[in-house]
C-alpha cells in the first residue's frame, strides 16, 4: 500500500519519472503491480505530456499480465491526446 500511496502523490504532482522510477522499485522488491498502480502511473505520464511512456506501460501491463480496464485505457487516450497524438 505505502508504494501505491507515493506512486498515487507523484501522479498527482505530475512527477511521472518519479512514479516510473517507483514502478521499477517495485517491481525489484517483487511488489505485485496491479491495475490500479498502473493506471495511477499512466495517469502519471499523461500530466507529464509523455505519451510513450503511457502506453510503454500498456504493453507492460500486457506482458505483465494485468488485465487493462476503460479508466487505463481511458488515460493512455488521454496522454495521447495532451501529446497531440491523438
Amino acid at each position: 500500500i505505502t508504494y501505491s500511496t507515493a506512486v498515487s502523490a507523484c501522479e498527482k504532482c505530475g512527477l511521472w519519472a518519479q512514479a516510473l522510477s517507483l514502478l521499477v522499485e517495485m517491481a525489484s522488491a517483487h511488489v505485485a503491480l496491479n491495475t490500479i498502480t498502473y493506471f495511477t502511473a499512466v495517469s502519471a505520464c499523461g500530466k507529464g505530456g509523455q505519451w510513450e511512456q503511457a502506453i510503454r506501460l500498456l504493453v507492460e501491463m500486457s506482458s505483465a499480465h494485468v488485465k487493462w480496464n476503460t479508466i487505463t485505457c481511458s488515460a493512455a487516450v488521454s496522454a495521447c491526446e495532451k501529446g497531440g497524438q491523438w
